[in-house]
Order: C-alpha cells, then structure tokens, then sequence
C-alpha cells in the first residue's frame, strides 16, 4: 500500500490546483481569459477544498465533550438533516435529508453534534451507501447505544443531469444497529415517525 501512495506522489506536477483547473477548462473548450472565466479556477479550487473538508476531519473528536450521562433509555431521534455531497465517481452533487435515531443506553450526544457528524462525512468524496454506514458506525462506537437507526433519502445529479436522466428519481439507503437491525417494532416505529413527515406536512 505505501508502495502504491509513493507512486501516486511521483506522478504529482508542480502546477498549483488552480492551474490544474484552468488547464481542465481550456481543454473542455472553454476560453479562461474570458471575463466570466479569469477567476473561475481559483473559484473552483476554493470550493472543492469546502466540499472535500470532511477527509481532514475526525469525527470522533467532534463528539468529545459531547457526550452525557443520562437516565433516560427511549429513542432520540433527530430528522430531516440537510446534507450535500459530491459523489466519488462523477464528482457531482448528490443531496437530500438524513434521519438519525438512536437508543441510549446511560449516555446521549449532544443534539447539535448530530449534523455534524453528517456534514463531516458528506464532505467527501462519497457514495450514498458508505455515508449511511458511516453515520451509524461513529454513533455506535462513540456511545455504545442499544441500537442505531439512519435512513438517507437522496437525489443525485449524476442520475437527474447525465446518463439516464431521471430528474424525478430518489435513492433511499439504510443502516440499523442493535435494536434496530433485531427488534421489528423498533425498526417500525423509526421508520414511522420519519413518514410522519410527510404526512403531516413538516
């Protein structure tokens, strides 16, 4: 593996991303002495850096001082989480709603730490069923919950915008812990209360 990261390395030119991006321009035709396009590369480079920020980040260490004791064992569920993303094979925007449910068992997280732990692995170069997992995982290990439930309903431009463009299509992914993945009810009762939104107009 360290082999194959040295290789990788060696193939690196000294050009800045913004050269890089710029010469990504020309070759699609485009005119970078243009108006519109002078700062554009730079722009570019700006943005990517933003939307890749999460592979920088541990998520781990965003939920310390985050975490509480507390005597309280129902499920904690927090819906309708806002989450961009740039898909790992086309380099386009994916982007829908993450819901995150969770039962204690002794310690809860923060409520604010929740969307961030979803915007720190949206912030990759991602693919929906690995984000899903992900969420669920740093929840389980950080405090060790009888169960976790994450559902992601999202659309992706790569779908909407090239290909077959279906621009009314949607993928809905799971993942489920503990009591989640064993027990029916709860697994139902996660499940209802997301489609409650619909129903109710939130």
């Amino acid at each position: 593996m360290k082999k194959l990261q040295d290789e990788e390395q060696l193939t690196l030119t000294s050009a800045s991303t913004a050269e890089l991006l710029r010469e990504v321009l020309v070759r699609l035709g485009e005119d970078t002495a243009r108006e519109g396009l002078i700062k554009t590369p730079e722009r570019m480079q700006k943005a990517l850096e933003y939307l890749t920020s999460g592979s920088q980040t541990d998520p781990d260490k965003i939920l310390q001082g985050a975490l509480f004791d507390v005597d309280y064992d129902e499920m904690v569920i927090v819906k309708d989480i806002e989450m961009f993303s740039l898909c790992e094979h086309h380099v386009l925007p994916f982007f829908g709603k993450v819901h995150v449910a969770y039962i204690p068992n002794g310690r809860v997280i923060g409520l604010s730490k929740i969307p961030r732990i979803v915007d720190v692995f949206a912030r990759r170069l991602q693919v929906q069923e690995r984000l899903t997992v992900q969420i669920a995982e740093t929840i389980q290990r950080a405090i060790q919950p009888q169960g976790v439930g994450v559902v992601i309903e999202a659309r992706h431009l790569c779908v909407m915008m090239r290909g077959v463009e279906k621009q009314h299509s949607s993928a809905v992914t799971s993942s489920m812990l503990g009591a989640f993945r064993n027990e029916h009810e709860t697994r139902e009762e996660f499940l209802a209360l997301i489609r409650a939104r619909a129903n109710n107009g939130y």
